[in-house]
């Protein structure tokens, strides 16, 4: 079965409840198409490059799945119908990357530095 990589970005006015539920959301349109999302990782507020819709910020989150193609092409027209998400990116991968993603293990060396200079 076919390997995806899928990022979403949900408005930034959002709690991270509602962004649960969005990640929820796409799970179960994956599920009922006879695929599995094998990973959910929220990556949290990050800055954009650029305004879009007027948000400067927003929510990152990552699932990792695993599907035939038109399962994809139904999350993401679910996608585009939904107001909370500004953004979406689907790209296929030969496989999934074990552990946590390099923006978490980004997120993570940060912290530590934080720690080590007693900024926390």
């Amino acid at each position: 079965m076919p390997l995806y990589e899928h990022v979403f970005l949900a408005r930034q006015d959002l709690s991270q409840a509602q962004v649960d539920a969005l990640a929820a959301t796409a799970t179960e349109i994956v599920e009922a198409g006879q695929g599995k999302v094998t990973k959910t990782e929220t990556w949290g507020i990050k800055n954009l490059a650029y305004k879009i819709d007027r948000n400067r910020k927003a929510h990152f989150v990552l699932l990792n799945i695993e599907a035939p193609g038109a399962v994809v092409a139904e999350l993401e027209r679910q996608n585009r119908i939904n107001e909370d998400i500004i953004r979406w990116l689907t790209v296929s991968v030969d496989e999934h990357e074990t552990g946590p993603s390099a923006m978490m293990r980004k997120n993570e060396r940060e912290r530590t530095r934080r720690r080590e200079r007693g900024e926390d």
